[in-house]
């Protein structure tokens, strides 16, 4: 853990203000949930939670499988990290935190699919040799929750209308399982 040297006073409502350096640099949005942990030295942490963590096991199930049956790399992410990859070393992708533009493609909630020529969007920041080829944004209850994509090397040819589809379904079906 990392000493910031930020002090803040609780309010007379329990409430203590995370300080817009902290929530810009850990992408804490408004409305965000935050997961409580305590220590027994009297530490308290505070966590983004994601949802989507849940379905962690699912998730490698349908990238395993989306990547059998179409030979490329597949990944799902939360809002913050990709949780899920398949099809290409987990060390290059795998927990690391989303880029900007990515979060943007998210947050646009419209399926995205590269064009011929269109220059690539990251899906982290520092693997620049991975660029999303279709990002299909998980929806659930109205709140983007993350997204599906297939994911592009450079010289690889681009997805088709078929993997478009099969991202759209998926993220869907994803959504949907927020929601039980």
């Amino acid at each position: 853990m990392k000493a910031t040297g930020i002090v803040r006073r609780i309010d007379d409502l329990g409430r203590v203000v995370i300080p817009k350096e902290i929530r810009r640099t850990m992408r804490i949005r408004e409305g965000d949930p935050l997961e409580i942990f305590t220590e027994k030295d009297g530490e308290v942490i505070f966590k983004k939670y994601s949802p989507m963590g849940e379905l962690n096991d699912f998730a490698n199930q349908i990238c395993e499988t989306m990547h059998k049956t179409t030979n490329r790399i597949t990944a799902v992410t939360d809002r913050d990290s990709v949780i899920s990859i398949f099809g290409a070393p987990k060390k290059d992708l795998a927990e690391k935190r989303i880029s900007a533009e990515l979060e943007q493609l998210m947050e646009a909630r419209q399926v995205y699919q590269r064009k011929l020529g269109e220059k690539g969007i990251p899906v982290v920041d520092g693997a620049e040799g991975y660029t999303v080829a279709i990002a299909a944004p998980i929806i659930s209850e109205g709140d983007v929750m993350g997204c599906v994509l297939f994911i592009s090397t450079e010289g690889a040819q681009l997805p088709g209308e078929v993997e478009n589809k099969l991202a759209c379904t998926v993220a869907k079906f994803l959504g949907k399982q927020m929601e039980n």
